[in-house]
């Protein structure tokens, strides 16, 4: 039984790629995101959402995904090798959680989420105060 504060609510969306290949079922506890800014997010339009690995379960498509990686090659960007759609990675600023492409999750519009802008043209500078917004939802 879920309590009664809204830290405990929670929901369970599932997203994926354009072509199906890639499915995937993520645990959303507030619709809390990212915008960033960097040449990457931009160029693809990437809306994070980042969350414990406990809350997200790839459930096909394993074998369909690619990575990109770059510069100091921690983020772990995967995208489906048949649609070319980036759904999920693995952030260089969480490495040990996902990062779910709001756009990419089932009967969600990305304007039912808040935004947090991260200044990723200057990540260097900004990710504390990303990690910081984080701990205070």
């Amino acid at each position: 039984m879920s309590g009664d504060t809204a830290a405990d609510e929670h929901e369970v969306l599932k997203g994926g790629c354009h072509c199906g290949a890639v499915r995937y079922r993520v645990t959303v506890r507030g619709r809390n995101g990212v915008v960033c800014n960097c040449s990457v997010c931009a160029k693809k339009g990437f809306l994070h959402y980042i969350v414990d690995e406990a809350d997200f379960e790839l459930l096909r498509g394993e074998h369909a995904l690619s990575t990109y990686t770059f510069g100091t090659h921690v983020a772990k960007h995967h995208f489906c090798g048949t649609c070319g759609i980036h759904s999920f990675y693995r952030p260089r600023s969480h490495p040990e959680k996902v990062d779910v492409n709001v756009r990419c999750l089932d009967g969600v519009s990305p304007n039912d989420f808040e935004y947090y802008a991260f200044d990723g043209q200057h990540w260097e500078e900004s990710v504390e105060s990303l990690r910081e917004s984080e701990r205070r939802q």
